[in-house]
């Protein structure tokens, strides 16, 4: 009998423990919040302009008017759209004091003067405004598809205000990041529109390197043959220059994560100090290195696709088995050079070790994998591997080119081979970083970078 007493009020203290949260909207994000919110334990009332009309709502939530469901709680999740926010003038001493969560996003950027957060400040100037849940889709919360997006930025004036708001991010399993005073609302509200915005630059750069190299290519493998020979190579456009394009731009790419950090270097070497701010261009490109690399890797793997498909290629095939006629009917064998053997095994030994690398990189920089390894191993293989990686493929490029490299008979219209151009980057960005590792310059820039200065101001 006492044990059933207990469990009657441990009951009864949970259920007035209970915290009541009021939505106002009951579109498809006002319920799909509303049942995530009721699957964690809070009663939900839904403010809505027609009570009666409002169906498909989770059930244990009661609908009331807007100015009913304000009474019902002091928190009020604003699920309705900016337009619609002109009916809260009139509940302006109902929701004073109150916490008003604005969700809203717009349409497309700049759309208005202020953001939504403090437009809705202005019309309920008694109320405390937090901006928060806009980054999360009502898509994401009914399919509980949220590993991409937990994050929920939160902003506003009033901080014990921000700090509820905070708390009820985390009880649905989300992590809240304050993003200080309400001025923050419209980056916020921007973030959701923009559209691949760290990757803006580096899909630019790889478009240009790829049309630059692939003209460059059509140029010296179709438009010359046809001009001198009179011989149509226009297949080569399928499988031909692509396969040389996507390894041109791989390491073209791969290099330039690693040459802003050489230029960093070679700044702070020359300024004497580390405190001195970066220029905008140089710190958004280090912001893009992992975009750059990651992309480069997509053109590896590309390159590794299109190799395998070279035996089965008409083109090939039909070589191939031309020459082998050719030879038994001259009764002639090409001799065997050790050489060329020892080139072509090396070529591609490099290449193998060199992608193995590279996706090794493209794994250790997942967030998963990333979170689970401390800043020295990440740096390690970020770094001492990501130059490796570096002068593998490089390497693997210089001795695919192997005789012919700097031979004249390779030049097409004083054109040099689309390789010799690719290799310019990576080697300059390897010999700048064997200069700036010798232990003179690199003695140096590690005090700088201890907070050392050449010439301090104070």
């Amino acid at each position: 009998m006492e044990k059933t007493t207990d469990v009657l009020l441990l009951t009864m203290n949970s259920s007035e423990e209970q915290e009541t949260v009021c939505i106002f909207g009951t579109g498809d994000f006002g319920k799909s919040l509303g049942l995530e919110m009721l699957q964690c334990g809070y009663s939900i009332v839904f403010g809505s302009r027609n009570p009666q009309m409002s169906s498909l709502l989770p059930n244990g939530a009661e609908v009331l008017s807007y100015s009913e469901a304000a009474q019902k709680s002091d928190i009020i999740i604003m699920a309705i759209h900016r337009e619609h926010y002109d009916f809260l003038t009139e509940l302006t001493e109902v929701l004073n004091g109150k916490i008003l969560v604005d969700v809203s996003n717009n349409l497309k950027i700049k759309q208005y003067p202020q953001s939504n957060a403090e437009y809705l400040a202005q019309l309920v100037p008694g109320a405390h405004v937090v901006k928060a849940f806009n980054t999360i889709s009502a898509w994401a919360l009914q399919s509980r598809a949220l590993d991409a997006s937990r994050q929920v930025f939160v902003c506003g004036n009033d901080s014990k205000a921000k700090q509820r708001v905070m708390d009820i991010v985390r009880s649905l399993g989300l992590t809240p990041l304050d993003k200080g005073s309400l001025m923050a609302a419209n980056e916020i509200e921007n973030y959701p529109l923009q559209l691949f915005p760290m990757w803006k630059f580096p899909f630019y750069l790889s478009a240009v390197l790829c049309v630059f190299f692939f003209f460059y290519c059509v140029i010296r493998e179709v438009i010359y043959p046809y001009v001198y020979e009179k011989k149509d190579r226009t297949f080569h456009l399928a499988i031909s220059i692509p396969n040389r394009v996507f390894p041109i731009a791989a390491l073209t790419l791969l290099a330039l994560v690693y040459l802003p950090g050489v230029i960093a270097a070679i700044l702070q070497l020359y300024r004497g100090t580390k405190y001195r701010r970066f220029p905008d261009w140089l710190d958004h490109w280090m912001l893009c290195r992992k975009q750059l690399g990651l992309i480069a890797l997509g053109f590896a793997f590309l390159h590794v696709l299109y190799t395998l498909v070279i035996p089965i290629r008409y083109y090939v095939r039909w070589t191939w088995t031309n020459r082998t006629i050719a030879q038994a009917i001259a009764k002639k064998e090409r001799p065997f050079s050790t050489s060329t053997a020892w080139l072509s095994d090396s070529y591609i030994a490099m290449g193998m070790l060199g992608f193995f690398l590279f996706v090794l990189l493209g794994i250790t920089s997942l967030p998963s994998v990333s979170n689970m390894v401390n800043w020295r191993e990440f740096r390690f293989v970020q770094s001492k591997l990501g130059y490796l990686t570096l002068i593998l493929c490089t390497a693997h490029t210089l001795v695919y080119g192997g005789k012919r490299f700097l031979s004249p008979s390779s030049l097409v219209w004083y054109l040099p081979s689309a390789y010799v151009i690719a290799l310019i980057i990576p080697c300059t960005v390897l010999v700048i970083k064997f200069i700036l590792i010798l232990p003179c310059i690199d003695k140096t820039l590690t005090r700088i970078r201890e907070g050392w200065e050449r010439n301090p101001k104070f």
